[in-house]
């Protein structure tokens, strides 16, 4: 039974995963109100006509329905389990599959405040953080499941691991601040914001440096994890880490390219799905 937990778990995190990449192609593509200020409906109806960026936004919305879905049936299942079981600790799923099911109602109000208030980026940030702790919580309860043996890690490679991830937490959200601040451009040139180790323009300037001093930090901070502790998970991440700090690279050299933004999230969240991982 809890191999099909494991299973469900698993699946909804997939699909977490994809929904986070789908809602960063409706932002970069401008189609956040593609669907208007209407929500749950669609402009209106719950089958409108599909121009590009209603298409995006509809889609969004429609693999949103399918994770809400697939969280609260893992909650179902869950407390099914446990009740078959008896309430044996030991033998049932534990509590994350209930603070999944939380977050995603926490997601969803996020998500109709972002649509009724016309996109403002505290909301939005605030959208795309949730969906990462969710994301991080169906990871959890995949691999805490009952019967698993995921070890335990010391206590200095825990510290490491938790302070890895704190750090790649913050990045994201500060990732997801440069991005809907309009920053992304501010810091031309690489790896300096135009070509000052302190830039003397805007806030924006500030903002998107900030970004990249995070990164720069986290990239050297999983490598001497890495080195230190020597877990498999942790080589992982320096991976990961390495790949997107050489998208963000291309990315701002060849002048933000749709394409490539997506892929910058893409690997960002996949980092972030690491270090949970690794964490655990």
């Amino acid at each position: 039974m809890t191999r099909r937990f494991t299973q469900l778990a698993w699946t909804a995190a997939t699909f977490t995963y994809l929904l986070i990449i789908l809602g960063a192609i409706v932002r970069i593509t401008g189609s956040g109100l593609g669907c208007g200020e209407h929500w749950p409906l669609c402009n209106g109806k719950l089958l409108p006509p599909l121009d590009l960026p209603t298409m995006i936004e509809y889609g969004h919305r429609l693999a949103a329905a399918a994770v809400s879905g697939l969280v609260a049936a893992l909650a179902v299942y869950a407390w099914w389990l446990r009740r078959e079981t008896g309430n044996e600790k030991r033998e049932t799923p534990g509590v994350a599959a209930y603070m999944a099911l939380m977050l995603l109602v926490l997601q969803v109000g996020l998500g109709a405040v972002t649509v009724k208030l016309s996109l403002p980026p505290w909301t939005v940030i605030l959208h795309l953080g949730t969906a990462m702790l969710l994301l991080a919580t169906l990871i959890v309860a995949a691999k805490l499941t009952p019967g698993a043996s995921p070890g335990i890690p010391g206590a200095p490679r825990s510290r490491a691991g938790s302070v890895a991830l704190v750090l790649g937490f913050v990045t994201v959200l500060f990732g997801a601040l440069t991005a809907n601040l309009g920053a992304a451009s501010a810091c031309l040139g690489f790896p300096l914001c135009n070509g000052q180790v302190v830039p003397e323009g805007n806030y924006l300037q500030h903002i998107h440096w900030v970004h990249r001093l995070l990164a720069y930090t986290l990239f050297g901070y999983v490598w001497w994890w890495a080195l230190r502790t020597r877990p498999r998970g942790a080589w992982w991440v320096v991976a990961l880490v390495t790949l997107q700090v050489t998208v963000a690279a291309a990315m701002v050299l060849l002048g933000l390219p749709t394409p490539l933004q997506a892929a910058h999230l893409a690997v960002g969240t996949a980092v972030w799905a690491g270090l949970v991982l690794a964490v655990l």
